[in-house]
């Protein structure tokens, strides 16, 4: 079968659907992946199908609008960010539709709501993949709520309700502009397909771990939790000289990196204040500069070393421990290596993954960038290599590299088509 994928996001958010590509890569299928211009080269290195969507996400990221979605703390500044990132959502209508002619199926990321409709148009299944938990539940509240006030099981199901809804406002006025543009009127029964895509034949799965967030006893059927979606990234990859040299030259160092959320015009500040809680904790470290870029600029010590790139998968698991941004494909990557985590979170779902990583004893209380200091910091790392968070992560990074999350994903996917 022809299976196209509909990709939304940063490096990190495309990641996952590469590796459920892979999967059904090795099944014998033909995979295409529409992903922003940025990641042409990144998504055909793995022998991937690729469809251009037009847009440079690095750009955006540093735009206006980009660095106010970076500062997004609470669900409403969520909703005004996604208001503004409507402008950059026109053309990119037209790229996913024309990427799901011929396909057999359409798999599309929560940010890609045409994907619904399209495969509705062309009478061919959809599967909403979600690189994140995105189920209806009464057991606990949608992520973005996660790491507010509990008020019970109504509560909880209702902030899952609004986290679709903010997706879904989102979407709506490019994806109307683009449809009645192309077909003269809206297709029948347009309105917010996430509730909808619980059945086998446009099912829901998503991108994380049963031993992470457990699965709960009102999941509506064909909402799968599959396990996370990993991409062995390393391929050819190898560490520099001196990386390795840096390694094998001390005590396992802490890894310190926020990944695209990096300095945004405070680099130096952030940079200076990480070497300083490195040196109070005594450990060595290793500085992810990240592509919106920790600071150069700043005299490092010996026992810091700067790194432009490495593959987590390959680098998490020679970690004491792993300091970063909480992000949802970090945080999974430091879970699957079984170390502790320190999550200093930005904005978004990071507040999430901070307080998720705490409630499962694998790291210490998360700290929010606006009230990091090296102080702060050098004590979070202290108390995350403890024995107790040390070995409850090892148990947790055994478990979940049991899962085979993007082939048991693959196979769901390609039930749809039965």
């Amino acid at each position: 079968m022809k299976i196209t994928i509909l990709t939304s996001g940063s490096q990190g958010d495309t990641q996952p659907y590469i590796a459920l590509g892979l999967a059904l890569k090795d099944l014998g299928h033909s995979v295409r992946l529409a992903a922003f211009e940025n990641y042409e080269k990144f998504v055909r290195g793995f022998g991937l199908g690729y469809f251009k969507v037009r847009g440079d996400v690095t750009a955006i990221a540093g735009g206006k609008s980009g660095k106010n979605a970076a500062k997004v703390d609470n669900p409403l500044k969520l909703l005004l960010s996604f208001n503004e990132l409507k402008e950059h959502l026109f053309d990119v209508q037209e790229d996913f539709f024309n990427a799901c002619e011929g396909a057999d199926i359409v798999v599309y990321h929560p940010g890609a709501v045409i994907g619904h409709f399209a495969a509705g148009q062309l009478n061919i299944p959809s599967v909403l993949a979600a690189p994140f938990p995105m189920a209806t539940t009464n057991e606990y509240p949608s992520l973005i709520f996660y790491d507010m006030p509990r008020f019970g099981g109504s509560y909880n199901r209702l902030t899952h309700k609004i986290f679709e809804q903010i997706f879904w406002f989102a979407s709506t006025a490019p994806l109307k502009s683009f449809w009645k543009k192309e077909f003269g009127a809206l297709p029948k029964g347009f309105s917010n397909p996430f509730s909808k895509q619980v059945t086998r034949r446009n099912p829901t799965i998503m991108s994380c771990s049963e031993f992470v967030f457990h699965i709960p006893k009102d999941r509506q059927p064909n909402v799968h939790t599959a396990g996370y979606w990993f991409l062995n990234e390393v391929g050819d990859w190898s560490p520099s000289k001196e990386l390795q040299d840096f390694l094998e030259g001390g005590d396992e160092p802490i890894y310190i990196g926020f990944g695209s959320m990096g300095g945004f015009g405070s680099a130096e500040q952030t940079t200076t204040l990480i070497v300083e809680a490195l040196q109070r904790s005594g450990r060595r470290g290793i500085l992810a500069s990240g592509w919106s870029g920790l600071s150069k600029a700043v005299q490092m010590p010996t026992s810091v070393f700067v790194l432009d790139h490495a593959p987590h998968t390959w680098l998490f698991p020679r970690m004491a421990a792993v300091v970063h941004h909480g992000g949802a494909g970090t945080t999974a990557e430091g879970l699957r290596a079984g170390v502790p985590s320190v999550i200093i979170p930005h904005a978004n779902d990071q507040f999430a993954w901070g307080r998720r990583v705490y409630e499962l004893g694998v790291g210490p209380k998360p700290i929010r960038r606006k009230n990091l200091t090296a102080e702060s910091l050098a004590d979070a790392i202290r108390l995350a290599l403890t024995d107790d968070i040390k070995q409850k992560a090892t148990v947790l990074g055994e478990k979940i590299r049991t899962e085979k999350g993007a082939e048991t994903a693959a196979k769901i996917i390609l039930a749809s088509a039965e």
